[in-house]
């Protein structure tokens, strides 16, 4: 009975973190689909959708991690939701392309700050010996949304319109700050108030620490970094993955939805085994080992030909990319301190955000110019060898790790 109160609070986290990822996939679907026909099938209009959200957190991630620290994270979380669920109300509002590209660079805002506030609460809710195993079954909710998000947005289409899924997505991130609610405050009646209001000499200073951490944990800075490399592609990539599947493999856009299905299931499966094995599977075989096997579903999936082809790489690499996730989650949540976490993932995750705009601005131009198949070759073949090199350095850490420990026992 004890075992199972201990994780009353975070079965609750999973719900609200379910919901709100459906609602995030009928959302990404949607506009996807708008703004592909507003702009005439162009994969480069697409393109500034997702260079638009990075775009976002390069303009926050440099004070959001001074403020994030110095707030109550679930006060801050239950606000960062209704504030997005109250935006993307507005969303079939409007019927330019410039509107809708202010609305998710706002929204890119919010996202922004919600990821690294997230992390810090659950690090805090968790007990250690949780971590790994809560990080594998919030990758299973995540499937599950992978699953039902594109099945509820392609009914929703059917029956409704894109401005009918994009309310249901709003009502999605009401009820799961609702379900915020319901969560204990890990930060007292920690408020900001009491401490030195944000200006830039805080944030030169919060900048200052991060690169002083960095410095002094080169081996986290490094592994977290070069996995990041593997994200920025990824990222880059699936910008053109609603161009590929429809113009290029000519699939329809009920097709294209259920491909994304396809990969929750990979994401469901992948998760399902790592929760069931738990912490038998070492952090660096998690990550590195399933970067690796991620890559290799993108080629699959860049060398296909039709449905059936790029199905299997979806589920290839959307199973490994359970593996990799779980693994840096728990790696993140061990090594750095989650007093730094808002302002270490805020500035990290800043010059991600800026490395995601420039590849994906170029990939985006390169398939204009050339083709998207070439273009999406080269990206999968760059990120099999950022992931063969994260593999060889998280196992010469691992062992490094191990060699000290069995020393300390002698």
């Amino acid at each position: 009975m004890k075992r199972l109160h201990d994780w009353k609070d975070p079965l609750i986290l999973l719900a609200a973190v379910g919901i709100s990822n459906i609602g995030a996939w009928i959302y990404l679907i949607a506009l996807n689909l708008k703004v592909l026909s507003m702009a005439d099938n162009s994969a480069l209009a697409v393109a500034g959708l997702y260079m638009t959200v990075p775009l976002a957190a390069v303009f926050t991630n440099m004070w959001a991690g001074s403020l994030i620290d110095r707030l109550n994270k679930r006060k801050l979380l239950i606000l960062l939701d209704l504030a997005r669920a109250a935006l993307i109300l507005l969303l079939p509002l409007f019927d330019s392309l410039a509107f809708i590209y202010a609305a998710v660079f706002v929204l890119g805002i919010a996202g922004s700050m919600f990821a690294p506030t997230s992390m810090a609460y659950v690090t805090l809710l968790l007990k250690p010996a949780q971590r790994q195993r809560f990080n594998a079954f919030r990758s299973l909710v995540g499937s599950g949304a992978f699953l039902l998000g594109p099945a509820v947005a392609g009914t929703l289409l059917a029956v409704g319109s894109a401005d009918f899924a994009l309310y249901t997505n709003a009502t999605a991130l009401f009820l799961a700050a609702m379900l915020t609610v319901i969560l204990p405050n890990l930060d007292g009646n920690k408020t900001g108030s009491d401490e030195e209001p944000i200006n830039l000499k805080l944030i030169r200073s919060d900048l200052i620490a991060v690169l002083a951490f960095s410095r002094r944990n080169r081996y986290i800075a490094a592994v977290y970094l070069t996995f990041s490399a593997v994200t920025v592609l990824a990222t880059a990539l699936d910008s053109l993955e609603a161009s590929f599947s429809i113009l290029v493999l000519g699939l329809s856009e009920q097709q294209y939805g259920f491909l994304v299905s396809i990969a929750g299931a990979g994401i469901a499966a992948g998760s399902l085994v790592a929760a069931v094995l738990g912490n038998r599977l070492t952090v660096s075989f998690l990550m590195g080992g399933g970067a690796i096997i991620v890559s290799a579903g993108y080629l699959i999936y860049a060398f296909s030909g039709d449905f059936t082809g790029a199905a299997i790489g979806f589920f290839v690499l959307a199973f490994a990319l359970a593996f990799a996730n779980t693994g840096f989650q728990t790696f993140y949540q061990e090594n750095i301190p989650v007093a730094m976490m808002g302002r270490i993932g805020s500035i990290y995750g800043m010059a991600e955000a800026i490395f995601v705009i420039l590849l994906t601005l170029c990939f985006a131009v390169a398939a204009e110019l050339l083709a998207i198949r070439p273009v999406i070759i080269t990206g999968s073949l760059l990120i099999l060898g950022v992931s063969i090199g994260l593999s060889i350095y998280v196992s010469k850490g691992q062992l490094a790790a191990n060699k000290i420990q069995s020393e300390t026992a002698v």
